[in-house]
C-alpha cells in the first residue's frame, strides 16, 4: 500500500503549503481540515503533470470525457445510470450547490431544510442564496438517521429546498435506501427541490453500501441534482473541479442556466484528475482500507484511554464525529482541546445543532498520529493525572 501511505508530520509540513500545515503552529496536531496525508495516487500526479507539460491550461465550456468517466464510475460502483447529457461542471462541490440554489430558489425569501449537526459551510451557501436555514435535526437516538416526520413537517409548512449531505458530513453516516425512498417521496409530493451533496460517496466503508439518491428518488418524481467531485475520494481539493448532475427533466433544464463562467471557472488539470481518478480503483480501495484500519486504531485508543468517549461509526470517509460530553469540556470542546492539548479538531457547536459537546476528527493520516492525538487528550484530563496540562509525548512517524 505505498502509494497511499502518509509521511511523518515534521516532513509534511515542510513539504506541503496548505492551511491544514500552516494556521496552527507547529507545536499542533492538525486533524481539522478535510483532507488527507496520504500521497496523491500516482497516476492521477502523472496525469496532472502530461497536460501541464503539454501547456493545456485553458478555459473549459463543457465536462467533455469527465461525464463519460464519472458515469462508468457511478455504474460500476453504484449501479446508478447516469445520463451523460445532464451532467454540468461546476468550480467545486460548493459552487455548484450554491449555484443549483440560486437556480432553484426564489430571488430572495426561500427556505431551505438543513438537517444538523451538518457540514458548516451549509449554512452559509444558504445565505448567499439569499435564503433561510429550517433545521430539522437528524435524530442521534437512532443513528443520526434522518427525522422524516419532522422533515415532512416543515415540507408541509412550506419550504423551497433540502440540501441534504450524503454520505453526512460530520457523522460519516450513510442514509439508507429506505430513508432516502421516503424523502423522494416526500420532496415530490410537497415540490421540494433535493439537492445532494455526495462528495464523500466513493469512501465508503466495506460493509456499508452507499445509496445515491438519485437511485434511491427513481419513480418517485421528485425533483433533485447531485453534486459530487474526486476531490474527497482522491484528495484533489486544490484541483478545482465538480459535476452537478440533474436527476430529472426539470432540474436538467433548469442546469442549463447556470451561468457560462460556472465551467470557465473550473480547472481543466482538475477535469484531467477527475478522469484519472474514476479510473484508479486500487488506490481508492487501498485508502478505504486504510482509512478503516485507522478508525479501528482510534477506537482501541479511545476505549483504553478516554473512558466515558463515544466514537460514532462513520459509514463513509474519513472524518469522525466524536461524543466528547463525557469529558467536562463544555459546549466546544474543540477550543479547549486546542490550548489545552495543542490538537486542532472541528469545533461541534460549529455544525449546528446538535454539535454541542461533540468535535470532528480527520483520520486519514499515520495511525501514529492518531494514537499521539488520544494520548494528548488524555494528558490534560483530571482522570489521567490530576494537574497534567502538557501532552504526552508520543513518537510520530
Amino acid at each position: 500500500m505505498s502509494g497511499t501511505n502518509a509521511r511523518p508530520l515534521a516532513d509534511l509540513r515542510a513539504r506541503r503549503t496548505s492551511i491544514k500545515w500552516h494556521r496552527f503552529e507547529a507545536d499542533v496536531l492538525p486533524m481539522s481540515v478535510a483532507e488527507m496525508d496520504f500521497e496523491l495516487a500516482p497516476d492521477i500526479a502523472q496525469t496532472a503533470i502530461d497536460h501541464l507539460l503539454r501547456s493545456d491550461t485553458g478555459y473549459l465550456d463543457a465536462p467533455g470525457p469527465l461525464a463519460a468517466a464519472f458515469a462508468e464510475f457511478a455504474d460500476s460502483r453504484w449501479g446508478w445510470g447516469v445520463d451523460e447529457s445532464r451532467v454540468h461542471l461546476a468550480t467545486d462541490v460548493t459552487v455548484g450547490v450554491l449555484e443549483t440554489l440560486r437556480l432553484g430558489l426564489p430571488a430572495t425569501g426561500g427556505r431551505v431544510v438543513l438537517t444538523p449537526p451538518v457540514y458548516a459551510p451549509f449554512y452559509e451557501m444558504v445565505g448567499e442564496a439569499h435564503a433561510e436555514a429550517v433545521e430539522v435535526p437528524l435524530r442521534a437516538d437512532a443513528g443520526w438517521s434522518l427525522d422524516l416526520p419532522a422533515i415532512e413537517q416543515a415540507f408541509a409548512s412550506g419550504v423551497d429546498a433540502i440540501l441534504l449531505c450524503n454520505p453526512h458530513n460530520p457523522t460519516g453516516r450513510s442514509h439508507s435506501a429506505e430513508s432516502l425512498a421516503e424523502l423522494a417521496r416526500l420532496a415530490a409530493t410537497y415540490d421540494v427541490l433535493v439537492v445532494s451533496d455526495e462528495v464523500h460517496a466513493p469512501l465508503a466503508h466495506a460493509g456499508s453500501p452507499f445509496t445515491p439518491f438519485a437511485v434511491a428518488c427513481i419513480g418517485a418524481g421528485a425533483r433533485s441534482v447531485t453534486v459530487t467531485s474526486a476531490s474527497k475520494g482522491w484528495n484533489l481539493a486544490a484541483l478545482k473541479c465538480a459535476v452537478a448532475i440533474a436527476n430529472d427533466a426539470d432540474t436538467a433544464a433548469m442546469l442549463t442556466r447556470f451561468p457560462e463562467e460556472l465551467a470557465a471557472r473550473t480547472s481543466i488539470i482538475g477535469l484531467h484528475a477527475n478522469i484519472a481518478a474514476y479510473a484508479s480503483l486500487p488506490w481508492l480501495n487501498e485508502t478505504v482500507d486504510r482509512i478503516a484500519a485507522n478508525l479501528g486504531t482510534l477506537r482501541a485508543e479511545v476505549s483504553a484511554h478516554l473512558p466515558g468517549v463515544r466514537v460514532v461509526e462513520p459509514d463513509a470517509g474519513y472524518l469522525v464525529w466524536l461524543d466528547l460530553r463525557a469529558l467536562g469540556l463544555g459546549d466546544d470542546p474543540a477550543a479547549e482541546l486546542l490550548q489545552r492539548a495543542r490538537i486542532a479538531l472541528n469545533s461541534g457547536p460549529s455544525f449546528g445543532a446538535g454539535g454541542a459537546g461533540f468535535a470532528r476528527m480527520n483520520i486519514a493520516c499515520d495511525p501514529a498520529t492518531i494514537v499521539e492525538a488520544v494520548r494528548r487528550i488524555a494528558s490534560v484530563l483530571p482522570a489521567s493525572g490530576a494537574g497534567v496540562t502538557e501532552p504526552v509525548s508520543v513518537a510520530v512517524g
